[in-house]
Order: structure tokens, then C-alpha cells, then sequence
């Protein structure tokens, strides 16, 4: 992950959730108590996001030590401790839901992730992102993504050139579009074109485009496209694959497969934070 957007982002969440200060902890305890306490895996999954409980611990204020008990991006079943924290309870109690929220989402994420990736279960296919994510937190939810096993697609508009639908239609074609951006690009912007029918991917072929997605396609379809794509021009399939057809496109020739539903129908994985019950301090 990108430090600095990470950083940032996260002092982001801090102030939409701290404000003013954190009254049912500063009304409660003394800034010189102390405990501890553990963060409770309690559903199967793989975990991610590890490192943002010391990140956001420290823009609260430091003191508080945090001990990893398992590794990013590793599978455990529930009823794992994934981490240990002590130190000062204001602290600790202020920063456990913003943690929680993230490592819910981003464990989700990367569960589904590497559930895709083994029901595909075909090692010359790639399973990628989409810009489907929930705004402010891409780069926690593409980040998920690669620590469950799939690979990121383009992290925004400005890193990549893909002409969809609407881009073409409005260019007059995708000829005319792809000459068009070949034309203010170098050769550093990858352009990919998004086709539907037999015609437009021999249009999208001849213009020379760098990736081809073959959009809401069948196996069948996806198949007789791939076998006129020629090798130096990769390949995507995405739209209308889900977890219960997704095995279907094994064999299909593709180089990748884009999922929205990775990133935008994430199912949180359950984890909890417990208390030890040891305070210490006047």
C-alpha cells in the first residue's frame, strides 16, 4: 500500500470518528491506566490489513503495543488471535473500531478474493479488481485484493486508458477512438477496448489495442473470440461472472477476469476485540 495515502486516509477516519475526543473513554478512564487485550478471529478467512492497528494506534497518540500472531494474508480458522495490543486504555478504545472496521472489510475482501481463485482454479487466468470499490478506501480494498491472490486492475481514471461503451459511441468508433489516443499517449498508457460482438473485436483487433475485454460473454462466446485474438493483444473477461458460474471460464484461454463484486458486495469477516481485564494505573 501506498504510505503516504494510507496515512493520510487513515488520520481521515480519525477525525470523522474522534472529533472533539472519544467521551466515553477520556469521561472514564485516566490517561495513566493501562491493559490489554486481543483481537478474536471468529469466522474462517483470510485475515488482511494487519499493519494498520500500529498505524492507527500511532496517530493516536502511540503507546500502545501491538503483537501480530499470524501473518498478512494467511488463512485461519475462527477462533485464531490474530494480535495482542497493551497500553494505555483511552488509547486502545478509541482505535479498536476503526481497526475492526478495516480488517472486517479488507479480510472480507481477500477471503472472497482467494475463494475466486481457487474455484477458477486455473493457473493461466488471472483474477483482478475493478473500480467498483466504496469511495475513500481503494486502496485498502485493491490492496485486499492482491493479499487474497488476485492482482489489481487499474487503480483509477489516470493509469490507464479503457474505452468502454459509452467512450466509443461518442467517439464515432473504436477506430477513431483508439487512433485518437494512441495519437496524445505514449508508450507507457496501455489502451483497452471493451467489445461485445464478433464485429467489434475484429474492429478493436485491427486498431491494435493493447488489452481486449470481452464483455457479458458466455464461455462459449469467450472461447471463439479467443481464438482470433492475436498473442501479442491480452485478453479480459468481465460482466455476469459470480462465484457460482465462475468455474465455467476455466480453460477459456483468457488472460484475465475482472470481478466488481470482490470489492463491491464484500461480506465482513467477524472479528471481535476482547479486553483482558487487567487495569493498571491510579
Amino acid at each position: 500500500m501506498n504510505q503516504l495515502l494510507v496515512k493520510n486516509a487513515l488520520q481521515s477516519f480519525i477525525n470523522e470518528d474522534v472529533g472533539r475526543g472519544d467521551l466515553s473513554a477520556e469521561l472514564i478512564f485516566q490517561d495513566n491506566q493501562v491493559s490489554a487485550g486481543h483481537f478474536l478471529l471468529k469466522d474462517d478467512g483470510v485475515v488482511c490489513g494487519l499493519p494498520l492497528a500500529k498505524m492507527v494506534y500511532d496517530l493516536l497518540g502511540g503507546g500502545v503495543e501491538v503483537e501480530l500472531l499470524v501473518s498478512e494474508g494467511s488463512y485461519h480458522p475462527a477462533g485464531t488471535v490474530l494480535a495482542k495490543v497493551s497500553g494505555p486504555i483511552r488509547t486502545i478504545l478509541t482505535g479498536e473500531r476503526l481497526i475492526l472496521n478495516l480488517w472486517q472489510r479488507m479480510s472480507g475482501i481477500a477471503t472472497m478474493t482467494n475463494q475466486a481463485v481457487t474455484e477458477l482454479s486455473d493457473s493461466n487466468i488471472r483474477i483482478c479488481d475493478t473500480r467498483k470499490t466504496a469511495p475513500g478506501l481503494r486502496v485498502f480494498d485493491k490492496y485486499a485484493v492482491r493479499a487474497g491472490g488476485g492482482v489489481n486492475h487499474r487503480f483509477g481514471l489516470y493509469d490507464g486508458v479503457m474505452l468502454k461503451e459509452n467512450h466509443i459511441a461518442f467517439a464515432g468508433g473504436i477506430a477513431k477512438a483508439v487512433a485518437t489516443v494512441r495519437q496524445q499517449t505514449g508508450q507507457m498508457v496501455n489502451v483497452e477496448v471493451e467489445v461485445e460482438t464478433l464485429a467489434q473485436l475484429k474492429e478493436a483487433i485491427a486498431a491494435n489495442a493493447d488489452i481486449i475485454m470481452f464483455d457479458n460473454r458466455s464461455p462459449h462466446e469467450v472461447k471463439e473470440f479467443q481464438a482470433l485474438m492475436p498473442e501479442h493483444i491480452a485478453s479480459e473477461i468481465s460482466g455476469g461472472i459470480t462465484l457460482s458460474n465462475l468455474a465455467q471460464y476455466r480453460g477459456t484461454g483468457a488472460n484475465y477476469i475482472s470481478l466488481g463484486y470482490l470489492t463491491n458486495a464484500v461480506q465482513n469477516l467477524d472479528i471481535s476485540f476482547l479486553s483482558d481485564t487487567v487495569v493498571k494505573g491510579n
